[in-house]
């Protein structure tokens, strides 16, 4: 910078401030309140009124020094000042660039020797020109909405400022960060300062136009929008005066909506409801959040099969050869199914309430094929197929669906799995609906009832759709585990269809037909001609599995295919036929033993039989007799149900002492521990009764139970035995633990019809009404003869472990 210094002022106080520079040639309002700066502007008001002003570099130092001030400031006069209680706000021209000589005093305040720097004038035509292009881009500044004090805009736009007063008013105008500030009052040239000011000008007018282009382009945009919905509230109206529906302005999305509604072939008054949601679209603007969820609802209206069916074309014949090539066994679900599909075959076309069919509902344990006999059902009447599982759910929304109130609302499992089928008559299947849960949100079940119950489901109704939709057309089918943990009131509306676990023969012909065929194709190795021998997979069913379907069964041979398929990728050696050796080998050791092949009479312990979740299983009954005071103890998580037989049983001995040979008093000195082995799961049930009563009288007689014999049923405290449920299962579960005689309830004779011939051969049943009976049965020596001949007992307490 070129500068030239022309007088020597006289000592004046020196005020420092921040964010802000003072011009020479205008006018600003500075407030005060650094204690330094209050003293010092008050001495220069009392005196002749004039003051030095310079910009402190860093604006957070509180108290500055001579060295961080910016060189140049400005000598200003004090036209007006007015003090508050905190601050001092002075009004204060500026007059001339100056530079500090010397500093005379630090305190109160800084005094100082100034020099005034002379501008560098050029009287030039670039000057006067620069200067007009100023004003007059300044002008166009303020007609964009340029915020400026009116005192210097009409200073400015006048066109009385010289040049140089000119560049100052401008520069002090500008949107610009201190430092450009200061480089405009550092700069002495007066050329070169107009140039500068000029550019910012300049970009700051490029600026406001852009957001005068923005600001434009959003009001029209707005604008637009309220013309469009005057018009069509103008036009809505005409044609209500007209009694026209609009057809010539809608929209393309609008047209499409229509399309489809009219495709959809929708009863009337779902039209009617579409129709309406469509008109509160059209009049809505398109930024309106709602628009979405009515778009989304209309979606789903549309996409909805109302009128759309599979041929219901059902023959008998194929359906039966469908089920018989898909599945082995289960003759009497087959059957069910057969004459299920021939009720429906015969009622084709009636429209009277009779016409509805029955919802059916497989119960049985895990793979026996609940769920693949459905795909069967669907692809023997030509229907499509839908699988919903209720595991877990315990939202009732799920089932009925949301609310569209709620935001990410949609319909319930139900309608969800019709808009998938795409036609409103497929075989929809429940999938474990004894695992449905009951919570604060709802009971999921009894939202079922609507749906399930053919009298009310020709307009169900969901939250979402709000309004009907008919389902007496679907085919429902439901599957669970245990029976008892449906409710009541939906268990009612189904016609329960039980299936029974699987015998080792049907076992091995399932492997053989499906699930061997299946595993090798999987695993690519149909066209190795690999076999498996009979023994090899009496092997996997005996000791690699315990189940009452075939899933671990599977899970074995697809291990097996594994381990020949790595051997084939690495180009090794791979067995063609399968037999003992190879099992072994990639199985590995036995995972079971048989139930009872090491097993002795032993006294105290008897086999019970049992039904679960998985199927039929047996159980042991263990009795030890300790000297105590005639205290029963229950052990292996027992239920309530079963832990009051296991006392209707002591009791029953106990008042049959003297028919067992034992004292009056061995109840009161005598402590009976009845535990059920694998105590981690729980036990519940009757039908363990004359088991839990034989391990007792055996424990007190001390005559060993036959080891071979298995046994269930209900007692009385009289020694009735009553029958119960679930006989095939246990009698399957006794065939697969190797029991040659079971005993069972007389009243349950009725059953064996259900059971399969193969296990009517190699188990002896006996059918008993009374516990005597029994226990002549059961035990290796008749308790009654012994008693007969004068045999007296004292307990010796022993401790029996199974």
């Amino acid at each position: 910078m070129s500068e030239k210094l022309v007088k020597v002022l006289r000592q004046i106080p020196v005020i420092a401030i921040r964010d802000s520079v003072v011009f020479p040639h205008t006018d600003n309002i500075l407030s005060f309140g650094r204690p330094k700066s209050v003293l010092a502007i008050n001495n220069a008001f009392q005196s002749q009124r004039v003051v030095a002003i310079f910009t402190q570099k860093d604006p957070e130092l509180l108290d500055p020094k001579l060295k961080d001030l910016y060189e140049v400031g400005t000598i200003a006069t004090i036209a007006q000042m007015m003090s508050s209680e905190e601050d001092v706000h002075a009004l204060v021209r500026g007059q001339a660039r100056i530079k500090i000589q010397n500093l005379v005093e630090t305190e109160p305040f800084l005094m100082a020797d100034v020099i005034e720097i002379e501008e560098q004038k050029e009287n030039s035509p670039e000057v006067d020109a620069l200067a007009k292009r100023i004003v007059d881009l300044f002008k166009r500044a303020i007609k964009l909405g340029k915020q400026a004090e009116i005192v210097t805009v009409m200073k400015v736009v006048s066109g009385q400022s010289t040049p140089s007063e000119l560049a100052d008013q401008v520069a002090s105008l500008l949107e610009v960060s201190t430092e450009e500030r200061m480089k405009f009052l550092e700069e002495a040239s007066l050329l070169k300062r107009l140039r500068a000011v000029f550019e910012a000008l300049l970009r700051e007018v490029n600026v406001l136009e852009i957001e005068r282009s923005i600001s434009s382009k959003t009001q029209k945009k707005f604008e637009d929008q309220v013309r469009r919905a005057m018009l069509r509230e103008k036009k809505r109206a005409i044609e209500e005066e007209l009694g026209e529906e609009e057809s010539e302005l809608d929209s393309d999305e609008v047209k499409m909506y229509k399309r489809k509604i009219k495709e959809a072939k929708m009863p009337k008054d779902v039209e009617e409801k579409a129709q309406k949601e469509l008109k509160r679209l059209m009049q809505m603007p398109i930024q309106n959040p709602e628009s979405g969820y009515i778009r989304n609802y209309l979606d789903w209206l549309c996409d909805m099969p109302w009128s759309k069916e599979s041929p219901n074309n059902i023959s008998i014949k194929k359906a039966a050869s469908i089920l018989k090539k898909d599945h082995y066994g289960l003759e009497k679900v087959k059957e069910r199914i057969l004459e299920y599909l021939a009720v429906m075959k015969i009622k084709k076309g009636k429209k009277s309430q009779d016409a509805q069919p029955t919802i059916l509902c497989f119960v049985g344990p895990p793979g026996v094929g609940k769920t693949s006999i459905g795909r069967s059902i669907a692809k023997a009447l030509g229907r499509n197929f839908v699988r919903v599982s209720l595991g877990g759910i315990r939202d009732e929304a799920e089932i009925r669906g949301h609310r569209r109130t709620y935001v990410g609302a949609l319909p319930g499992r139900i309608i969800q799995g019709i808009k998938n089928a795409k036609t409103k008559n497929p075989v929809f299947m429940l999938d474990e609906i004894d695992k449905l849960g009951v919570d604060f949100r709802g009971d999921p079940s009894s939202a079922l009832l609507e749906a399930l119950d053919p009298e009310q489901n020709k307009e169900f109704s969901d939250h979402y759709l709000e309004v009907p939709f008919d389902l007496s057309k679907v085919m429902f089918i439901a599957t669970g585990n245990v029976a008892e943990n449906i409710i009541d009131p939906l268990r009612d509306r189904m016609e329960i269809i039980r299936f029974p676990g699987y015998t080792q023969n049907e076992k091995q012909k399932i492997a053989e037909e499906f699930l061997w065929p299946k595993q090798l194709k999987l695993h690519g190795l149909e066209d190795k001609k690999i076999k498996l021998t009979k023994e090899a997979l009496d092997e996997i069913i005996e000791r690699y599995t315990k189940e009452a379907g075939v899933r671990e069964l599977e899970r074995m041979l697809a291990t097996v295919c594994r381990k020949i398929a790595r051997s084939v990728a690495e180009k090794k050696p791979y067995p063609k036929k399968i037999g003992l050796r190879e099992i072994r080998k990639f199985l590995g050791p036995r995972r079971f033993s048989s139930a009872l092949a090491e097993k002795k009479d032993e006294v105290g312990v008897v086999t019970g039989l049992a039904v679960t979740a998985a199927g039929g299983e047996i159980l042991f009954v263990e009795v030890a007799l300790m000297p105590g005071k005639g205290k029963l103890y229950l052990t292996g998580q027992l239920g309530d149900v079963m832990k009051e037989s296991a006392k209707a049983a002591f009791s029953w001995a106990r008042s049959h002492w003297r028919e067992f040979g034992l004292k009056p008093d061995f109840g009161s000195k005598t402590d009976v521990h009845i535990h059920v082995p694998e105590g981690a799961v729980p036990k519940d049930g009757p039908s363990a009764g004359i088991a839990l009563t034989t391990a007792l009288i055996s424990a007190l007689t001390g005559i060993p139970v036959k080891k071979e014999v298995g046994m269930t049923g209900e007692i009385t405290l009289r020694g009735k035995v009553m029958e119960i449920g679930g006989v095939k299962e246990k009698v399957i579960a006794g065939y697969r633990a190797g029991l040659k005689t079971i005993i069972l309830p007389k009243g349950n004779k009725k059953d064996m019809d259900d059971v399969p011939s193969e296990v009517k051969k190699s188990i002896k049943f006996v059918f008993v009404e009374d516990m005597r009976e029994v226990l002549k049965l059961a035990l290796t020596k008749d308790p009654f003869k012994e008693i007969a001949a004068g045999k007296n007992r004292d307990l010796s307490p022993s401790v029996l472990v199974a």
